[in-house]
């Protein structure tokens, strides 16, 4: 089983959608995370997530069978490789975290991509292209989630 946070970083004055935050990922035999590295390994959260989001679409509808993951602004990866069974590894510098079924992992992101949306996404500016970029992937990773089933 995979867990996933996503987090915006404090002090950062009036929400923009270029806000620095985390991401942390976590299985079986491991967890990364951006935070607390030298040097620093904090991204811009809102495109980060956006990027990642539309990744694991190409996972999820059979475009890719491999993907990297790396942040907006920052050396922070993950690595993402489906098998013929539909599982689906997840590595951060070279490191086995965990495996998962495709549609667990899927969930595991979306969840706290959601929980992003609720709690910090929403409070940007109107208009804000970080926002609507964020908001589509969701919505994209959603409707291919809902055509897989």
């Amino acid at each position: 089983m995979i867990k996933v946070e996503f987090s915006v970083r404090a002090g950062q004055g009036e929400p923009s959608g270029y806000d620095l935050g985390d991401i942390s990922c976590g299985g079986e035999n491991g967890t990364a995370g951006s935070a607390g590295h030298v040097p620093d390994q904090g991204m811009m959260i809102y495109p980060s997530v956006t990027l990642l989001l539309d990744s694991l679409r190409t996972l999820l509808t059979g475009e890719k069978k491999m993907v990297a993951f790396i942040g907006t602004d920052t050396s922070f990866r993950l690595d993402f490789t489906r098998d013929n069974e539909g599982f689906v590894s997840v590595s951060a510098q070279g490191t086995l975290l965990g495996r998962s079924s495709l549609d667990d992992l899927v969930r595991a992101f979306l969840r706290p991509a959601q929980g992003l949306t609720e709690g910090h996404l929403l409070r940007l500016p109107s208009g804000d292209a970080s926002q609507s970029d964020y908001l589509a992937a969701l919505r994209d990773l959603r409707a291919a989630m809902t055509r897989k089933q």
